[in-house]
Formats: structure tokens, C-alpha cells, sequence
């Protein structure tokens, strides 16, 4: 059972922040958190990607960075990251985590999640849209498999 889920992206400021969030929101009973291989640590979240997250009533305050690190990545039953590379660095880091990495849009074709920093707010709201999805599909499965409806 899945019950604390750790998202990835690079720099932990736009879209593993968002990606948190919004599994928190869609399924309240999971501790979640975030991090980034090349975080930038100690920063909030990127304005354009709290900006674009506050139109759609979710709110990124408080966020801060953070490194990951093999010690973090033991405290989470699973680990979802945007992209199939930020999957092999954590293998690399951590080879005994592979059987807990997947993509974050693993229910959507294996979707990988583009990065939007310092692009436009489309891309932003493109991102957002497909975080969103992937948050859905995430928290129907692990209420499937908590036999919940």
C-alpha cells in the first residue's frame, strides 16, 4: 500500500510543487511531499507556476525547495517523477529504489511532464493541465487499490 508518495522533478519550484499539491488535494488521506535533483533549495515556488496553480484555487504558499537524497527517497513507499531520465538519476543515486519510481503520468500513455521553467504562462497552464490529469488518475488508482470507490 502507497501511503507516502514522494514527487520529483529538476528544481522542486514548478512542477513537482504543483504535482504535490494537487495529489493532496484529490486524495487528502496520503502524506505527500516533494523534491528535485537539481533543486533550488531553499526557493519558493516559481511565480509563474503558483500564479497559474492560484487560478485554478490551489495554492503553492509555503512551499521550499529541497535536494533529494537516498535518505529521502527511503522514507516514501513511492516516488513519481516527471520524466523517464529523472527515473534512471534516481537509479543511479539509489538503484534499490527502482521498483518504487514511476513517471507521475504513468495512467496517462506514460506521459512524461515537459518542464515549463522560464517559459510562458501557456506552457504553465499546459503543465498544469496534464499535472491535473495525472493527479486524478493517481488517486483513483490508490483508492482502487485501498478498495475504496
Amino acid at each position: 500500500m502507497f501511503n507516502k508518495i514522494l514527487v520529483v522533478c529538476v528544481g522542486n519550484v514548478c512542477r513537482s510543487p504543483t504535482a504535490e499539491r494537487l495529489l493532496k488535494r484529490f486524495h487528502p488521506s496520503l502524506t505527500v511531499a516533494s523534491a528535485g535533483l537539481g533543486a533550488l533549495v531553499g526557493k519558493g515556488a516559481d511565480p509563474a507556476a503558483a500564479s497559474v496553480a492560484s487560478a485554478h484555487d490551489l495554492s503553492l504558499e509555503n512551499h521550499c525547495a529541497r535536494q533529494i537524497s537516498v535518505r529521502l527517497c527511503r522514507e516514501y513507499d513511492l516516488i513519481l517523477t516527471m520524466e523517464k531520465r529523472h527515473i534512471a538519476a534516481l537509479c543511479d543515486i539509489a538503484p534499490e529504489m527502482r521498483g518504487k519510481v514511476m513517471l507521475f503520468g504513468h495512467w496517462d500513455s506514460e506521459r512524461e511532464i515537459p518542464d515549463p521553467y522560464r517559459k510562458s504562462r501557456d506552457a504553465f497552464e499546459a503543465v498544469y493541465t496534464l499535472l491535473e490529469r495525472s493527479a486524478r488518475q493517481w488517486a483513483q488508482a490508490l483508492n482502487a487499490e485501498q478498495g475504496k470507490p
